[in-house]
Protein backbone atom coordinates (compact mmCIF):
# COMPACT_ATOMS: atom_id res chain seq x y z
CA UNK A 1 0.00 0.00 0.00
CA UNK A 2 1.32 3.69 -0.94
CA UNK A 3 2.68 5.74 1.97
CA UNK A 4 1.05 9.52 2.23
CA UNK A 5 4.60 10.83 2.16
CA UNK A 6 7.11 10.40 -0.60
CA UNK A 7 8.94 7.20 0.68
CA UNK A 8 12.71 7.30 1.34
CA UNK A 9 13.54 4.89 -1.82
CA UNK A 10 17.35 6.59 -3.22
CA UNK A 11 19.09 5.20 -6.13
CA UNK A 12 22.52 3.66 -4.72
CA UNK A 13 25.38 6.31 -5.09
CA UNK A 14 22.64 9.69 -4.89
CA UNK A 15 24.79 12.58 -4.01
CA UNK A 16 24.63 16.32 -3.16
CA UNK A 17 25.67 19.21 -5.47
CA UNK A 18 28.94 20.95 -4.08
CA UNK A 19 27.87 24.59 -4.87
CA UNK A 20 30.66 26.91 -5.35
CA UNK A 21 33.46 24.63 -4.23
CA UNK A 22 36.03 23.32 -6.56
CA UNK A 23 36.89 19.44 -6.29
CA UNK A 24 38.44 17.74 -9.21
CA UNK A 25 37.00 14.81 -10.93
CA UNK A 26 38.64 11.34 -9.84
CA UNK A 27 39.30 10.58 -13.20
CA UNK A 28 41.23 13.49 -13.93
CA UNK A 29 43.45 13.93 -10.58
CA UNK A 30 43.64 13.03 -7.14
CA UNK A 31 44.58 16.87 -6.27
CA UNK A 32 42.02 19.01 -5.56
CA UNK A 33 41.59 21.98 -8.10
CA UNK A 34 41.91 25.17 -6.41
CA UNK A 35 39.25 27.89 -5.36
CA UNK A 36 40.57 30.48 -7.94
CA UNK A 37 40.84 28.13 -10.84
CA UNK A 38 38.80 28.84 -13.81
CA UNK A 39 36.35 26.10 -14.58
CA UNK A 40 32.94 25.44 -15.01
CA UNK A 41 31.68 22.09 -13.67
CA UNK A 42 33.44 18.67 -12.69
CA UNK A 43 32.20 15.28 -12.41
CA UNK A 44 33.17 13.13 -9.85
CA UNK A 45 33.16 9.61 -10.53
CA UNK A 46 33.78 6.42 -9.03
CA UNK A 47 37.35 5.06 -10.18
CA UNK A 48 37.27 1.79 -11.95
CA UNK A 49 34.34 2.21 -13.49
CA UNK A 50 34.11 2.50 -17.45
CA UNK A 51 30.28 2.97 -17.97
CA UNK A 52 28.73 5.03 -14.11
CA UNK A 53 25.32 5.58 -14.09
CA UNK A 54 25.72 8.68 -12.00
CA UNK A 55 28.02 10.73 -10.70
CA UNK A 56 29.10 10.66 -6.91
CA UNK A 57 29.13 14.48 -6.89
CA UNK A 58 29.63 17.35 -9.21
CA UNK A 59 31.67 20.72 -8.66
CA UNK A 60 30.30 23.57 -10.02
CA UNK A 61 32.49 26.75 -10.32
CA UNK A 62 31.51 29.93 -8.45
CA UNK A 63 30.99 32.02 -11.49
CA UNK A 64 28.74 28.93 -13.52
CA UNK A 65 25.58 29.95 -14.92
CA UNK A 66 23.04 26.96 -14.39
CA UNK A 67 19.86 27.02 -15.31
CA UNK A 68 17.24 24.83 -13.44
CA UNK A 69 14.22 23.12 -15.30
CA UNK A 70 10.43 22.85 -13.02
CA UNK A 71 8.85 19.47 -12.99
CA UNK A 72 8.73 17.56 -16.20
CA UNK A 73 6.13 15.07 -16.52
CA UNK A 74 4.80 13.01 -20.03
CA UNK A 75 2.48 14.81 -22.16
CA UNK A 76 -0.90 12.76 -23.44
CA UNK A 77 -0.50 11.89 -26.91
CA UNK A 78 -1.59 8.51 -27.15
CA UNK A 79 -5.23 8.73 -27.79
CA UNK A 80 -5.98 5.08 -28.06
CA UNK A 81 -6.02 5.28 -24.24
CA UNK A 82 -8.41 6.43 -21.71
CA UNK A 83 -8.16 10.14 -20.36
CA UNK A 84 -5.87 10.52 -17.67
CA UNK A 85 -4.27 7.06 -17.48
CA UNK A 86 -1.09 6.30 -16.99
CA UNK A 87 -1.23 4.54 -21.15
CA UNK A 88 -2.50 8.30 -22.47
CA UNK A 89 1.02 9.53 -21.25
CA UNK A 90 3.36 6.47 -23.27
CA UNK A 91 4.45 9.34 -25.93
CA UNK A 92 4.14 9.61 -29.78
CA UNK A 93 7.55 7.04 -30.00
CA UNK A 94 5.13 4.14 -29.75
CA UNK A 95 2.45 4.56 -32.80
CA UNK A 96 -0.85 3.62 -31.38
CA UNK A 97 -0.06 2.70 -28.21
CA UNK A 98 1.22 -0.68 -28.77
CA UNK A 99 4.90 -0.93 -26.75
CA UNK A 100 7.17 -3.22 -28.01
CA UNK A 101 8.04 -6.64 -25.83
CA UNK A 102 9.28 -5.66 -22.42
CA UNK A 103 8.84 -2.25 -22.42
CA UNK A 104 6.67 -1.32 -19.35
CA UNK A 105 4.82 1.89 -19.03
CA UNK A 106 7.27 3.58 -16.59
CA UNK A 107 10.14 3.09 -19.26
CA UNK A 108 7.31 4.67 -22.19
CA UNK A 109 6.88 7.97 -19.79
CA UNK A 110 10.65 8.29 -19.04
CA UNK A 111 10.95 8.37 -22.52
CA UNK A 112 8.64 11.05 -23.11
CA UNK A 113 9.72 13.18 -20.33
CA UNK A 114 13.45 12.66 -21.21
CA UNK A 115 12.66 14.32 -25.12
CA UNK A 116 10.82 16.76 -23.24
CA UNK A 117 13.51 17.66 -20.64
CA UNK A 118 15.90 17.69 -24.16
CA UNK A 119 14.08 20.24 -25.98
CA UNK A 120 13.62 22.50 -22.58
CA UNK A 121 17.19 22.74 -22.53
CA UNK A 122 17.65 23.22 -26.43
CA UNK A 123 15.13 26.09 -26.23
CA UNK A 124 18.11 27.53 -23.96
CA UNK A 125 21.07 26.54 -26.06
CA UNK A 126 21.68 23.90 -23.80
CA UNK A 127 22.03 20.00 -24.53
CA UNK A 128 21.77 17.23 -22.16
CA UNK A 129 25.56 16.89 -21.90
CA UNK A 130 25.03 20.38 -19.92
CA UNK A 131 23.10 18.32 -17.18
CA UNK A 132 24.70 17.91 -13.94
CA UNK A 133 22.16 17.13 -11.71
CA UNK A 134 18.57 15.30 -11.65
CA UNK A 135 15.84 14.68 -8.97
CA UNK A 136 13.34 11.67 -10.29
CA UNK A 137 9.84 11.18 -8.74
CA UNK A 138 8.38 7.82 -9.29
CA UNK A 139 4.72 6.57 -8.95
CA UNK A 140 3.86 2.88 -8.79
CA UNK A 141 1.45 1.81 -11.85
CA UNK A 142 -1.85 0.51 -11.12
CA UNK A 143 -1.68 -3.00 -9.64
CA UNK A 144 1.81 -2.71 -8.81
CA UNK A 145 3.21 -2.17 -5.43
CA UNK A 146 6.38 -0.74 -6.03
CA UNK A 147 7.74 1.69 -8.69
CA UNK A 148 9.58 0.79 -11.94
CA UNK A 149 12.99 1.09 -11.33
CA UNK A 150 14.11 -0.84 -13.64
CA UNK A 151 12.31 0.69 -16.55
CA UNK A 152 13.18 3.74 -15.61
CA UNK A 153 16.63 2.54 -15.56
CA UNK A 154 16.66 1.56 -19.22
CA UNK A 155 14.71 4.75 -20.27
CA UNK A 156 17.54 7.07 -18.94
CA UNK A 157 20.57 5.14 -20.00
CA UNK A 158 18.70 5.95 -23.57
CA UNK A 159 19.93 9.49 -23.04
CA UNK A 160 22.69 9.45 -20.57
CA UNK A 161 25.55 7.69 -19.57
CA UNK A 162 25.76 5.65 -22.75
CA UNK A 163 29.44 5.86 -23.34
CA UNK A 164 32.46 4.31 -22.56
CA UNK A 165 34.39 6.64 -20.56
CA UNK A 166 38.16 4.25 -21.36
CA UNK A 167 37.55 3.95 -24.50
CA UNK A 168 34.71 6.82 -25.99
CA UNK A 169 32.82 4.09 -27.53
CA UNK A 170 28.95 4.28 -27.47
CA UNK A 171 27.97 1.70 -25.26
CA UNK A 172 24.37 -0.11 -26.34
CA UNK A 173 21.29 -0.23 -24.32
CA UNK A 174 18.21 -2.45 -24.19
CA UNK A 175 14.59 -1.34 -24.96
CA UNK A 176 12.33 -3.21 -22.93
CA UNK A 177 13.48 -7.05 -23.13
CA UNK A 178 15.20 -6.32 -26.77
CA UNK A 179 18.78 -6.80 -27.33
CA UNK A 180 20.80 -4.36 -26.86
CA UNK A 181 21.31 -1.00 -29.52
CA UNK A 182 22.38 2.10 -30.28
CA UNK A 183 20.92 4.50 -27.61
CA UNK A 184 18.49 7.16 -28.86
CA UNK A 185 20.74 9.92 -28.13
CA UNK A 186 24.75 9.06 -27.40
CA UNK A 187 25.64 11.19 -24.42
CA UNK A 188 28.71 10.99 -21.63
CA UNK A 189 27.06 12.64 -19.13
CA UNK A 190 26.62 11.07 -15.66
CA UNK A 191 24.68 13.38 -13.72
CA UNK A 192 24.20 13.34 -9.80
CA UNK A 193 20.59 11.89 -9.40
CA UNK A 194 18.16 10.88 -6.76
CA UNK A 195 15.03 8.80 -7.66
CA UNK A 196 12.46 8.70 -5.08
CA UNK A 197 8.88 6.45 -4.92
CA UNK A 198 6.29 8.77 -3.91
CA UNK A 199 2.53 8.20 -3.41
CA UNK A 200 1.36 10.22 -6.04
CA UNK A 201 2.10 12.89 -8.50
CA UNK A 202 0.12 15.94 -9.30
CA UNK A 203 -1.61 15.42 -12.46
CA UNK A 204 -3.32 11.34 -12.94
CA UNK A 205 -1.54 8.91 -14.92
CA UNK A 206 1.92 10.33 -14.27
CA UNK A 207 4.26 7.70 -13.43
CA UNK A 208 7.40 9.68 -14.12
CA UNK A 209 8.22 13.08 -13.25
CA UNK A 210 12.31 14.85 -13.70
CA UNK A 211 13.35 17.93 -12.94
CA UNK A 212 17.33 18.80 -13.95
CA UNK A 213 20.14 21.17 -13.17
CA UNK A 214 22.20 22.32 -16.64
CA UNK A 215 25.37 24.32 -16.34
CA UNK A 216 26.53 26.65 -19.29
CA UNK A 217 29.59 25.69 -20.93
CA UNK A 218 31.97 28.23 -20.60
CA UNK A 219 32.13 29.62 -24.02
CA UNK A 220 27.47 29.87 -23.78
CA UNK A 221 25.65 32.97 -22.47
CA UNK A 222 22.39 32.23 -20.74
CA UNK A 223 19.55 32.57 -24.09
Amino acid sequence: MKSSVAKTVVTAFAATVLLGTATACSSDSDKPASPTSAFVSKSVLEAGQANPMIAQGVSIGSNAAIYKTSGIGPTASNKAAPEGSPESYIGGRFAGGVLPAGVTVTEAQGLNVLEKIRDNLEAQGLTLEDVVTMRVFLDNAPGSDKADYAGWNRAYRQFFANTNLDTGDTELVPLGTAEPGAPIERNSARPTRFALEVAGLPVPGWLVEVEVDAVYPADKEPA
